[in-house]
């Protein structure tokens, strides 16, 4: 069974997406359409901007919606996922793709999740952190244990968990976690604690943009982040994407079900690698590839 998985925040590199615009003519309309829809040229800063540029969230969050959609759309018959999933920012690619959610509407949502996030951050400062090399309870375990607000964002594979919270709250859970065995607590160059409850204000100003937009169900399962599990029902599709914002984002334990539930191949759509290495991280005798344009 064929898995189709998308990428998140921090797959972004100047330069994406320009082979597509090139190449066709449907890609090229839709990024520009796009360009009217967020009201600036983000095909400019894509293709030619700075990295920069190109890290604000504001940014980054649209441009890799564009390039995995875009991309999806191009592959046209070969886009044929028996499953899909995204990693965060991912999912909302994996809903466009797979037809729950309109291309306008989805661009609409990502701008929306975007621009909540931003507002979220500077509200109050917080980070997030990379602990590696530690099981997952022990970084559950000690996390509860700190006062400040630190909790469990992203379980990207086994051994790689990222910690997510107030600037106070990472400081000290990077110390327990490093005394705790942790190999690496390498703090992550980000604008705030995503996938925690300091996005609660990005949270309620999603859901009714969320709540206010057409869904279809999707052409195959999608496995969603919050738990992990597959779904089809438009209402419960609704709900775990505004309780993603600050809840955890579950992609080791998406990839084993995944896994379980048949798939023999797993497809990355859009920037880069990083969820094919996730994925071998699991099962290192999967097959998995990027999505390329027909030639």
């Amino acid at each position: 069974m064929k898995a189709f998985i998308f990428p998140g925040q921090g797959a972004q590199f100047v330069g994406m997406g320009k082979d597509l615009y090139d190449r066709s003519a449907k890609a090229r309309e839709l990024f520009e359409e796009a360009n009217e829809i967020l009201g600036f040229r983000i095909t400019d800063i894509m293709f030619n901007g700075t990295d920069e540029e190109l890290k604000q969230t504001k940014v980054t969050q649209p441009a890799i919606f564009l390039h995995s959609v875009l991309l999806a759309y191009a592959l046209e018959d070969a886009f044929n996922p028996d499953m899909a999933a995204g990693h965060s920012l991912g999912e909302f690619s994996a809903l466009v793709a797979t037809g729950a959610i309109a291309f306008e509407d989805g661009l609409q949502l990502v701008a929306a999740r975007a621009n909540a996030m931003q507002k979220a951050c500077e509200i109050r400062p917080s980070t997030m952190a990379a602990i590696l090399g530690l099981d997952d309870y022990t970084v559950e375990y000690i996390c509860q244990e700190i006062s400040n607000v630190v909790v469990p964002a992203n379980y990207n594979c086994p051994g790689q968990l990222v910690i997510s919270g107030t600037i106070e709250g990472i400081d000290e859970a990077c110390e327990k976690l490093t005394a705790a065995g942790a190999k690496r607590a390498l703090k992550l160059n980000v604008g705030g604690a995503f996938h925690s409850p300091l996005m609660e204000v990005a949270r309620v100003e999603l859901e009714h943009a969320i709540v206010n937009t057409e869904f279809r169900e999707p052409i195959c399962p999608i496995y969603q982040n919050i738990d992990a599990k597959a779904y089809t029902d438009i209402e419960k599709i609704k709900h775990n994407l505004i309780a993603q914002l600050t809840g955890p984002v579950r992609w080791t334990q998406t990839v084993k079900h995944m896994l379980d539930d048949g798939a023999n191949h797993f497809t990355e759509v859009g920037p880069g690698s990083v969820l094919q290495g996730l994925v071998k991280k699991v099962d290192r005798h999967i097959p998995t590839e990027s999505a390329a344009l027909p030639e």
